[in-house]
């Protein structure tokens, strides 16, 4: 079983600037990956042409099961207010930004894990902009029971917020809060945190230690897969991925099906 996760920057290309769904799709058949976490996703955003991003991939993987949920609604660095629910229909149909969880097997429940904003922004290096300062925005955690071949898992997908302290104190109520779900558990997502804070800030072993952003020359691993109740021997292979999309490189994760052990 393969796990991934992958950062879209909206489905924009670093190389040229430009969201094109091909593209998109082209990095989604490089995944190939059985359950995929992904962050910065776009639905119905005029700068990705109105695609939704969580859909598209889903479609090349031929994954029945998926869900969008949007952090916000509007378009980030623009008019955007919270968004609210679970992600399960279509409460807001315009614009929307967050994160999405693709699964080739069957998801039996979905739990959702909302963060309010950090009060305070912080400078970014943002592509194609340089240095800016940028408000913070709200979080969330999706969270899906999913039955592999084997048995039943809960795979979380998260994308924490860049202040630093708080997503070191998003990253423990998410596992604490996953860990109220059955197990095994594995956390996908851009966590904002190099890995030794994660090590340092959570129980839960990493599947893999690779350098993952800036996707072009990684240095630090802001991406990471994080197992609970999982036995190490199970992680078979591990690699970062540069795409045609995004600043980020996609991490791979292939493990033995961890229910079976």
């Amino acid at each position: 079983m393969r796990l991934a996760t992958v950062n879209l920057l909206g489905g924009r290309s670093i190389a040229h600037g430009e969201v094109v769904e091909n593209e998109l799709r082209e990095a989604a058949a490089m995944v190939a990956a059985d359950v995929v976490a992904l962050q910065e996703v776009d639905r119905a955003q005029p700068r990705s042409h109105g695609v939704d991003q969580t859909a598209a991939f889903a479609e090349v993987l031929g994954a029945e099961h998926c869900r969008f949920l949007p952090t916000l609604h509007g378009t980030p660095g623009d008019a955007w207010t919270p968004a609210s629910g679970d992600g399960s229909g279509d409460e807001w149909p315009g614009p929307a930004y967050g994160i999405g969880l693709v699964s080739r097997f069957p998801v039996t429940s979905w739990h959702v894990r909302r963060f309010k904003p950090a009060p305070i922004s912080m400078p970014l290096l943002i592509p194609g902009q340089g240095l800016a300062r940028v408000n913070d925005e709200p979080r969330a955690a999706l969270a899906a029971e999913v039955t592999t071949p084997d048995g039943p898992m809960t795979v979380v997908c998260t994308h924490l917020s860049f202040v630093p302290g708080w997503n070191v104190a998003q990253l423990r109520e998410i596992t604490r809060w996953s860990r109220t779900l059955p197990g095994p558990r594995v956390l996908l997502g851009d966590l904002n945190l190099p890995g030794p804070v994660v090590r340092l800030s959570t129980t839960w072993s990493s599947a893999a230690r690779l350098g993952t952003y800036p996707s072009w020359k990684p240095r630090v691993q802001f991406d990471h897969v994080l197992l609970d109740g999982v036995p190490r021997p199970v992680v078979q292979d591990a690699r970062s991925m540069r795409l045609p999309v995004s600043d980020h490189r996609a991490l791979l994760v292939d493990v033995a099906t961890p229910a079976g052990r």
